[in-house]
């Protein structure tokens, strides 16, 4: 079993526990990240923390620890669940920050209540080779989420739904769509390519800004692929030549399946290709400690 930091201690995980009272348990009352590892070292750690930040802000609750802390308690949580029979030692490590526990349940904030900080880490599955030869299918469902999802909370149970619904059609994902316009994954980020562009939808309290969404767009402009942040339209979706879907633990996915419907030919694309390899570069330099 993994260990996992909690309140300023590194215990195993099956010895951590958080009182019944506390409100992430009764309300959903926190915020959480997810941060990829590669060769122990926390890829884009800077952008996550302040997407951290962003979102205990969104929420009105205080920083519990400062820059240094949390780098310094990852880092420990990382050695500390290293697989020594690991050739890269990639983890994936999953931080909570809730308000705490109150005496009394109360939907207003409690006067005085100190956060409850939960870390953990755990190996990053190696990728399905299947994937970059066939890729994935996905659906679009009607968004129906709340208006802050910009805000990394992890009152989730909406996601969970539309995962499921998801799943039990058969896809990998299910692709939102709010008021006419494609918005994001359930659990990830989205890009298409519209006639040799790389497309986007930009940010908005409506979605969850991405950190991997944020570096392919990096990448795009390093190595001169056009691209533009825009309003997605499902039928702009349908149309696409490829579609890609992003996040912190499953990378860049091509899809090759929308709504039962071939996505451009039907496999990975040459763009995804690419756009795969710049990424891999990019995190064998993080491993090698040229990047962060």
């Amino acid at each position: 079993m993994p260990s996992v930091y909690l309140n300023g201690t590194f215990l195993p995980q099956e010895e951590a526990c958080v009182p019944v009272t506390d409100r992430g348990f009764l309300f959903g009352d926190g915020v959480y990240e997810v941060i990829p590892a590669y060769g122990g070292r926390l890829f884009r750690w800077p952008h996550h923390l302040q997407r951290l930040q962003n979102s205990l802000d969104g929420i009105r609750l205080p920083n519990p620890l400062g820059s240094s802390e949390w780098e310094n308690m990852l880092n420990e949580l990382l050695l500390r669940n290293r697989d020594e029979s690991s050739a890269t030692n990639d983890q994936a490590v999953y931080l909570q920050v809730t308000r705490g526990s109150a005496a009394r349940r109360d939907h207003c904030f409690p006067e005085t209540t100190v956060p409850t900080i939960y870390a953990t880490s755990n190996p990053i599955p190696v990728p399905d080779p299947a994937i970059a030869e066939h890729g994935v299918a996905v659906v679009t469902l009607e968004d129906i989420r709340w208006q802050r999802c910009d805000i990394k909370a992890i009152t989730l149970l909406a996601n969970v739904l539309l995962r499921q619904q998801a799943a039990e059609q058969g896809a990998a994902e299910a692709i939102l769509v709010r008021d006419g316009k494609v918005i994001e994954g359930s659990s990830s980020n989205i890009f298409v390519i519209d006639d040799d562009t790389l497309l986007t939808p930009p940010k908005s309290a409506q979605m969850l800004p991405g950190i991997t969404r944020d570096l392919v767009l990096e990448l795009a402009e390093r190595h001169g692929v056009r691209h533009r942040e825009t309003d997605i339209t499902p039928d702009i979706l349908a149309q696409a030549g490829e579609i890609w879907i992003t996040s912190s633990t499953r990378e860049i996915v091509p899809v090759t399946r929308l709504d039962s419907r071939n996505v451009g030919k039907g496999r990975p694309g040459p763009m995804w290709k690419a756009m795969s390899a710049h990424y891999r570069d990019y995190k064998a330099a993080v491993r090698a400690g040229e990047a962060d």
